[in-house]
C-alpha cells in the first residue's frame, strides 16, 4: 500500500524574547568610579564649609558601605553638587619667571655657606626672601619641605666652586631656575602649582667645576589647616573600619 508523501511543516516562527523590563539608574551596582565622584564631591563641602570634618567623617563612611548609585547619590543631596552648581574652578596661570620687582631685596636674609666642609637648613624654619649659598670645596644642602613660608617669593642664590649645593622643594610650589654650569651642572626641575597663592622658589646660580640641583621632595607637600584635619579624618575612619 502506497503512502502518501505528507508535506513537510514549515518551522516554526522564532518566537520575540521577552521585554527585559528597564533598570532605574539608582538601582544599578556602585562602582570603585562612582564611589570616588561622591567622596570628591564630599571633599568639596568639607573644604567649604558645607560639612564640618563629624558630618563628612560619616558620609564618607556611608559611601565606603553604599552598594548601589542610589545609596551613593543620598549623601549629597543637600549639596550643591548633587545638582549641577559646581563651584567653578579658577583660570590656571603659570607663576612668573622672575619676582615682582622690589618684592626681593638686594641683601639676603640669610647665608649658608660651605668651604672644604658641609652645611645644611632642613627641617621646621621659617624661609626668608632671600637666601645665600656658597659651597667651595663642600657641600650644601638646603631642604625647604618643611619650612614654614611667610612670603610667597623666595630667591635662592647659589654658588658652586668645586663643590655642591642640593636643594628640595615640596611638591606644590612653583619653582623656576636661572644660571648655568662651567665644566659643571646646573639643574632646576620647572615646578608649577595648581594653587595661585602657593610659594614660587627661584633659584639663580652658577656652577664651576661643581653641580647645582633643585628638586621637589617626593610626598612633602606645604600643608595648611585643612589638609591636617583631612587627614586627621581619614586615620580616624581608618581606626574605625579596621576594628
Amino acid at each position: 500500500m502506497d503512502l502518501q508523501k505528507q508535506p513537510a511543516s514549515a518551522p516554526a516562527a522564532p518566537q520575540p524574547a521577552p521585554a527585559v523590563a528597564d533598570v532605574p539608574a539608582s538601582a544599578l551596582r556602585a562602582s570603585d568610579a562612582d564611589r570616588d565622584r561622591i567622596a570628591d564631591i564630599l571633599r568639596e563641602a568639607l573644604a567649604e564649609g558645607r560639612l564640618d570634618a563629624d558630618e563628612h567623617a560619616e558620609r564618607v563612611e556611608g559611601v565606603l558601605s553604599a552598594k548601589t548609585v542610589g545609596e551613593l547619590e543620598a549623601f549629597i543631596q543637600d549639596l550643591p553638587a548633587a545638582h549641577g552648581h559646581r563651584r567653578t574652578t579658577p583660570s590656571y596661570s603659570p607663576a612668573p619667571n622672575r619676582p615682582t620687582e622690589g618684592a626681593i631685596p638686594a641683601e639676603a636674609d640669610q647665608h649658608v655657606v660651605a668651604v672644604f666642609s658641609s652645611a645644611m637648613r632642613k627641617g621646621r624654619w621659617r624661609a626668608g626672601r632671600r637666601m645665600h649659598a656658597y659651597a667651595v670645596f663642600g657641600n650644601v644642602e638646603i631642604d625647604l619641605s618643611e619650612a614654614i613660608f611667610e612670603y610667597q617669593q623666595i630667591v635662592i642664590k647659589a654658588i658652586s666652586v668645586f663643590g655642591n649645593v642640593e636643594i628640595r622643594v615640596p611638591e606644590n610650589v612653583s619653582l623656576r631656575g636661572t644660571g648655568g654650569g662651567v665644566l659643571g651642572n646646573f639643574e632646576v626641575d620647572t615646578l608649577d602649582s595648581l594653587e595661585p597663592d602657593a610659594p614660587v622658589i627661584y633659584v639663580d646660580g652658577w656652577a664651576v667645576l661643581g653641580n647645582i640641583e633643585a628638586k621637589p621632595k617626593r610626598g612633602k607637600l606645604v600643608a595648611d589647616i585643612l589638609d591636617r584635619v583631612q587627614r586627621k579624618v581619614d586615620k580616624s575612619l581608618r581606626k574605625h573600619l579596621d576594628r
